[in-house]
């Protein structure tokens, strides 16, 4: 059952990092899902050691984590941005 959140949750993140950034058009359903795991990955090694919170990598589903998550997605957009068209947005 944690799988299943967990997916959706990096869905739905990877959506409003995609939605923030300005990138919805050209990402479908399985690249926000990717965005949102891997964001949230990004965000554990970076953002949640300094606030005391997990991530939804895991298994911790509050507001801080998904928070986190939601901010390394955005980082990851941004550097994905950065590279491909050399501009954050």
């Amino acid at each position: 059952m944690n799988f299943i959140i967990w997916i959706v949750l990096g869905g739905v993140i990877g959506w409003l990092a995609s939605l923030i950034m300005k990138t919805d058009a050209q990402q479908g359903v399985f690249l926000n899902i990717v965005v949102g795991v891997v964001g949230a990955f990004l965000g554990g090694l970076i953002i949640a050691p300094l606030i005391g919170t997990g991530t939804i990598n895991q298994n911790d589903f509050s507001i801080a984590s998904i928070g986190v998550s939601l901010i390394g997605a955005v980082v990851l957009l941004a550097i994905v941005n950065l590279i491909r068209r050399g501009t954050t947005r």
